[in-house]
């Protein structure tokens, strides 16, 4: 019989709605990252840095993009005969079938998977954070502890901890109490969403739970096995770990790769991080190019100027063209002459000579104030916008766009315009 002392599990099914039109066609964690990486690379790098060569990625939501970057784990070592990466759909069964409606639930659908391993323990993580993290060293933790539960946390500043769920512990790292984004928090301990589970806890609660609406493990498992006398315990991790759910997080994260000692380094020799690399041409920088503070993926062609930017595999951008403070992700084209300020560009789009974005006033978008805020352009996937526009600050432009679609060629701060698939931005 196959043993494995760990096995991984990423909950990457979700579909991130507060990145907009960047996963209207994606799952969260398939959003290009930093250049050359998707966001899933980097708890995948982290399981096969950290010694876990058996990892289900359980998807969901959009998830041909990630399908194809995953294949068959080549980059990240795990094209394994034993273990390896898995990808774990929902499927039909012959009684109850269903989508996957919470986290807990998810992985109670893949218990016949992790039962093909007979673990001593199951890690259990999101898809969809940037983060370094060595889980055997928690692992250690977990062991020393004899802890049923292992939950990885941060200190978080006082008034952020109502965004989190908190963890309440005796001294000694036991917690005691834990409160789901409280009004008024009484630790700045916020669980990360990782867990290292005992498996004869995890599966106990899974099946004592599995006909709760919507299982989830903050809301539902933690509780229950609290309750039920388990030995839960925080792991306090206090490296870089960034949540980049939203347009503003997403997009700041990206330009601190930037900075001259970047918080959180891409390079590092002993924890590397691996990704799909396809076999393209070398970067080209023209005679009249200018590079200055950025990221630039490989077979891109700039013959503009680029500062504090993250340009993409495959971007060209054209002679004239001005980029400051944005991210643009492969394959897209930007004209000649054109001035791009705090804009996102999706993949594969087209943006015109002399197109305008992110200029003018800022006024709150007239869609989702919500989700197109931080002054930010955002520009969707395959998004064609013609020449000569001018389009404003906290905008959103997705589809195949004409002159016609805007007002004397201007589409002000705040405004939307969806040519397609508007249903699910």
């Amino acid at each position: 019989m196959i043993k494995k002392e760990m096995i991984a599990m990423i909950l990457a099914g979700g579909q991130g709605s507060r990145l907009g039109v960047l996963t209207s066609k994606m799952a969260k964690p398939a959003v290009e990252f930093g250049g050359k990486y998707r966001i899933i690379d980097f708890p995948l790098s982290n399981c096969i840095n950290s010694g876990v060569d058996t990892v289900g990625v359980l998807t969901q939501y959009q998830p041909l993009r990630l399908n194809n970057h995953i294949g068959i784990g080549i980059p990240w070592d795990l094209d394994r005969n034993v273990g390896g990466v898995s990808i774990l759909p929902p499927y039909e069964k012959s009684t109850d079938t269903e989508w996957y409606t919470g986290t807990a639930n998810a992985i109670y659908q893949n218990l016949a998977y992790m039962e093909t391993y007979n673990p001593d323990y199951v890690l259990i993580l999101g898809g969809d954070h940037i983060y370094k993290m060595d889980y055997e060293v928690m692992l250690d933790y977990h062991k020393a502890n004899n802890a049923d539960i292992t939950v990885a946390c941060m200190p978080v500043p006082i008034e952020e901890a109502s965004r989190f769920g908190v963890m309440i512990t005796d001294g000694k790292g036991r917690i005691t109490e834990f409160e789901e984004k409280p009004a008024h928090p009484r630790s700045n301990l916020a669980s990360m969403g990782i867990y290292i589970f005992s498996w004869k806890t995890l599966k106990e609660s899974l099946l004592a739970l599995k006909d709760q609406p919507g299982c989830d493990f903050g809301k539902h498992i933690l509780p229950y096995c609290r309750d039920n006398g388990k030995r839960l315990y925080a792991y306090e991790f206090n490296g870089y770990w960034k949540d980049v759910g939203t347009l503003g997080s997403y997009w700041q994260a990206n330009m601190e790769l930037i900075d001259i000692v970047p918080e959180f380094n891409l390079y590092e020799e002993f924890w590397k991080i691996y990704t799909k690399g396809d076999i393209i041409r070398p970067q080209y920088i023209a005679s009249t190019g200018v590079v200055d503070r950025c990221i630039i993926g490989e077979g891109a062609d700039i013959s503009g100027e680029v500062y504090s930017s993250v340009i993409g595999p495959g971007v060209t951008i054209e002679k004239g063209a001005v980029v400051r403070d944005s991210i643009i992700m492969r394959n897209s084209h930007i004209g000649a002459g054109a001035q791009i300020h705090k804009a996102i560009i999706a993949e594969e789009a087209q943006i015109g000579d002399h197109v305008q974005i992110g200029v003018g006033e800022e006024a709150p978008n007239v869609l989702k104030p919500a989700i197109y805020s931080w002054g930010i352009a955002t520009i969707g996937e395959k998004t064609v916008i013609p020449e000569g526009i001018q389009i404003g600050k906290n905008t959103v432009v997705s589809g195949v766009t004409e002159a016609g679609d805007y007002q004397d060629g201007i589409l002000p701060g705040g405004g939307a315009l969806l040519k397609e698939g508007g249903d699910d931005i």
